[in-house]
């Protein structure tokens, strides 16, 4: 693991951050409480798979005691020992003075509950998809599924794949499906690839390298899911040191943010199947994407930390 670097971090001083004396910190949550303090002192930003500091402290330092998230509140007035102390204090020094995403610096990220690879390589995975695939894929949606029979689900595209998670959360919730997953970046898709091999997929997600649907043919599938760039000019401009600290290529989305969006809605009429449809998710931009495509019958998705950010769009209904 990295040590704390003491240098100056993207053009301002380094947080100093006074040391811990041995037994001032004791428990789990004694190490919580100091981190989200350091946390808050700093004006560090989140969202990259944390939504806040506490949430953020807590999985730092069950990541550090090798403990699954929702171990926490069994372990919470565990102490700790000495040296996974001082694990646990390099950690936090190292998130405040590199303002680099949690997940780089462990090297994992939880979705649904599923651990999962990251580094620099990739964005760090915060989709909305995950969550949407188990409430409106199968029967469970309380507004009505859009796809009633997740068995019946034969081919899955998983475009913008980076990690290559929301293609392994399909393949577990379509366990029929094969799933084509694509990326531009040889670097997304080899983190993808590690992840889909220590998941046992290889043999059901196929990975592409290229741009959008350019690898695929003619191939036609059941369901498109894309968590593709979206971020506009104004909002690249305007990222946080933590996002800065991931791959451009993975938010720009041009002036507007809908450079890549348009052209998935272009193409992919070409590769849904007649019953088939396409899952999208856009951030925050959806009164720009409803006045860009004023033809379209989009239905706006939302989960329990959302609230119009993705949308879909049956195969019937893009053309």
């Amino acid at each position: 693991m990295a040590t704390t670097s003491k240098k100056a971090v993207r053009g301002r001083a380094a947080p100093k951050l006074a040391k811990v004396a041995p037994g001032e910190l004791l428990t789990l949550i004694d190490f919580v409480r100091y981190a989200v303090s350091r946390f808050n002192e700093t004006k560090l930003a989140f969202a990259h798979g944390t939504p806040d500091p506490v949430a953020e402290a807590a999985f730092l330092v069950c990541e550090a005691l090798h403990l699954h998230p929702e171990q926490f509140e069994i372990f919470a007035n565990a102490r700790v020992t000495t040296a996974e102390g001082r694990t646990i204090i390099d950690l936090v020094h190292q998130r405040v003075t590199t303002r680099k995403p949690a997940a780089y610096l462990v090297n994992k990220i939880y979705m649904r509950g599923l651990p999962f690879y990251v580094d620099e390589r990739v964005i760090v995975p915060r989709s909305f998809i995950g969550e949407l695939l188990e409430s409106h894929f199968g029967g469970d949606g309380e507004a009505g599924s859009l796809i009633d029979d997740s068995s019946a689900v034969e081919r899955v595209l998983d475009l913008c794949t980076g990690s290559g998670c929301l293609a392994i959360l399909a393949a577990h919730h379509f366990p029929n499906a094969t799933i084509d997953a694509v990326d531009i970046s040889k670097g997304a898709i080899d983190v993808a690839r590690r992840n889909v091999g220590e998941y046992g997929l290889d043999g059901r997600i196929s990975l592409h390298r290229g741009d959008l649907f350019a690898p695929l043919g003619n191939t036609k599938y059941d369901l498109i899911i894309t968590n593709p760039p979206y971020v506009d000019a104004e909002g690249m401009a305007a990222l946080p040191p933590e996002c800065r600290a991931e791959p451009k290529l993975a938010f720009d989305g041009g002036a507007d943010g809908l450079d890549v969006v348009r052209r998935i809605l272009r193409d992919a009429p070409g590769h849904l199947t007649p019953h088939g449809g396409l899952i999208c998710e856009i951030g925050r931009g959806r009164e720009l994407v409803d006045e860009a495509f004023p033809e379209l019958p989009l239905l706006w998705l939302d989960t329990e930390d959302s609230e119009g950010e993705v949308f879909w769009i049956a195969a019937a209904d893009l053309g």
